[in-house]
């Protein structure tokens, strides 16, 4: 923390980074809100394993995944970073940015972030995209389960990115390099 006067903000993220939350949640700081999510459902998991299992099987390159890997992102308007936890986090193999990285990581390195909605699917369309542009992430992939589609957004500038393709579940979707392959979607029907 800074000299001087302490923030709100820096009380709130005081608080946050002390929070012991319970087995099978987990918390996150997102737009100056702590919010707090349970255990996903069955359909939820299954999306994310058909994805990561065409990661690791079609990629042009060897990708390191966590489920669970918190990430901290610079806010403009704000003196403390976001803290966030994507439903999936990717990155190459031989970079390493996994071994040894704190709870709470910066987002350099990260080629890609996953989430698939769940009970607030607004959360996910907006402001977890916006926390994935400001921390430079260059790719977003978001299975909207209400939608019945998957967007891949690039291109991040600031708060948003600047590019979106969105194709209907069944229907497949080119991830550009590091992934250089066609993720198909059938799986979600």
């Amino acid at each position: 923390m800074a000299d001087g006067p302490v923030t709100q903000e820096e009380v709130l993220l005081e608080g946050f980074l002390a929070l012991d939350t319970p087995e099978g949640l987990r918390a996150e700081l997102i737009d100056g809100e702590i919010i707090v999510t349970g255990v996903p459902d069955g359909e939820h998991e299954r999306h994310i394993s058909v994805i990561i299992e065409q990661v690791f099987t079609k990629a042009v390159i060897d990708m390191d995944f966590s489920g669970n890997k918190g990430l901290k992102v610079p806010r403009a308007a704000w003196s403390v970073p976001d803290h966030v936890i994507p439903d999936g986090t990717l990155v190459v193999s031989e970079q390493r940015i996994f071994r040894g990285a704190a709870p709470w990581m910066p987002c350099e390195g990260v080629s890609m972030v996953v989430e698939v909605t769940s009970s607030k699917p607004d959360r996910d369309r907006e402001a977890k995209r916006h926390c994935y542009a400001n921390g430079g992430i260059p790719l977003y992939l978001l299975v909207d389960r209400e939608k019945g589609s998957v967007t891949l957004f690039s291109d991040p500038a600031k708060a948003d990115y600047r590019e979106a393709i969105r194709v209907p579940f069944g229907k497949s979707i080119d991830l550009p390099a590091p992934f250089s392959f066609s993720l198909e979607t059938a799986d979600f029907l």
